[in-house]
């Protein structure tokens, strides 16, 4: 078992989009409390993954009514620990993105640096 503070790396791979809200903010939940117990924390947005990253949206997705925080809250809560949001190039093709249409601070990287990222992990949690 792994302690706070130990070198543990835990990879999140989030695949749903803006068009599935109810799955948006849980990887950067999750991803924030890995970080604040000094785990190295990232998130990596494939196939509609990366919609949510989408400048003109993080605002917008989240609950209805007066309850919670807009996903931009929890993006704000990881990244601060020092969550490292990570993009699948094709991906942005298939949901017609570029990377300057995303927030700042997200990280372009292709299948193969993924492969090594996973294989280095100690987790790797599918969303």
């Amino acid at each position: 078992m792994w302690a706070a503070g130990s070198e543990a790396k835990v990879l999140y791979v989030q695949t749903h989009g803006t068009a599935d809200p109810g799955r948006s903010a849980t990887p950067f939940f999750l991803a924030a409390a890995a970080a604040a117990m000094e785990f190295e924390a990232m998130i990596y947005f494939t196939m509609y993954g990366p919609t949510l990253l989408r400048r003109d949206v993080v605002d917008h997705i989240g609950p209805k009514g007066e309850k919670g925080q807009p996903l931009r809250y929890f993006i704000e809560q990881a990244t601060g620990l020092g969550v490292r949001l990570l993009v699948c190039q094709p991906s942005l093709e298939l949901n017609d993105l570029r990377l300057p249409d995303l927030i700042d601070g997200v990280e372009m990287i292709g299948g193969a640096a993924f492969n090594d990222l996973a294989v280095s992990a100690d987790a790797v949690i599918s969303f």
